[in-house]
């Protein structure tokens, strides 16, 4: 299977069109459905339905579609990395992190990284805690922050100084709204939006306790910024960690603790038996001097 390949292929995905892909790539229409043609061949399944004027993937079109930009991302990483100078220490370092005011770690690290070696570039990826650990097993990234219990046997890990703040993010016309915290009986049969990874843990009904049975809960989110829209337009109350949304005096949201408290302990994961370019080596080094290994 070629990269080169996989490259027409994802082109055809997303122009939905063998002639408008053809045009793109600047070869000729059956060229390209010669090549599509022989992939199909290649992995023994139908990867798209043709249609008169359009086609559309297949099942097993998604799931190649979804493999093959995985890899040629790590394709492309891997080329940055291998076109590093020996002068001078350059290339790039990958990080995954969900939304929380910690990853000021992350960056600050990055900050003083590229201070002391200005060819390194820093990326960011987010996403909730599944979609982090899945980019940095299938290493896309290099480092990933995440909340909650950390799985040693799998990954080597850093417990940073910070810990995030578990509350309610509402309308400031709600009537919750009053209280400077938020009790399991407040929040008894009221509208509740989860965050995917809130929502899958069980942390959550601990929390709730006997009252966990009158959990309503309406919607959920993966990127705390549409769960606060999903709030602003009344659908309910966001549970989330603090200062992430923005709720000054202009907003109309208000941000509430929970009580008992509910804190989520932070750690910075990589994986065991790294290979690691000079880059991101180096970025380890300055990390281990903000956390406490584990």
């Amino acid at each position: 299977m070629e990269l080169r390949v996989l490259k027409y292929f994802l082109m055809v995905a997303r122009e939905g069109s063998i002639t408008a892909a053809a045009n793109a790539l600047h070869i000729t229409q059956p060229t390209l459905s010669r090549q599509i043609r022989e992939l199909e061949e290649e992995v023994g399944s139908p990867l798209f339905v043709r249609g008169s004027h359009s086609i559309s993937l297949t099942e097993e079109g998604v799931l190649l579609r979804k493999r093959a930009s995985e890899i040629l991302e790590l394709v492309e990483k891997t080329q940055r990395e291998m076109a590093r100078t020996e002068q001078t220490l350059s290339g790039d370092v990958f990080l995954g992190a969900g939304e929380t005011v910690g990853v000021h770690y992350l960056t600050q690290t990055a900050r003083e990284l590229q201070r002391q070696h200005p060819d390194v570039h820093v990326h960011i990826s987010s996403g909730d805690g599944s979609d982090v650990l899945e980019r940095l097993d299938k290493g896309l990234v290099d480092f990933a922050l995440v909340f909650g219990s950390v799985d040693l046997a799998k990954y080597h890990a850093i417990a940073l100084p910070y810990k995030d703040l578990w509350g309610v993010l509402m309308r400031k016309d709600s009537m919750l709204a009053q209280k400077q915290e938020i009790r399991p009986e407040d929040l008894a049969d009221q509208p509740l939006i989860l965050s995917r990874q809130a929502f899958r843990n069980e942390l959550l009904s601990g929390w709730f306790g006997k009252l966990a049975d009158r959990m309503q809960v309406v919607g959920t989110y993966n990127l705390v910024f549409n769960g606060s829209l999903m709030v602003e337009d009344g659908i309910g109350y966001a549970l989330c960690l603090d200062k992430i949304i923005r709720t000054s005096e202009d907003s109309p949201l208000c941000f509430r603790p929970l009580s008992p408290k509910w804190e989520a302990g932070m750690y910075v994961l990589w994986k065991k038996y790294p290979i690691f370019a000079p880059a991101a080596e180096r970025y380890l080094e300055l990390l281990l001097k903000l956390g406490t290994p584990m």
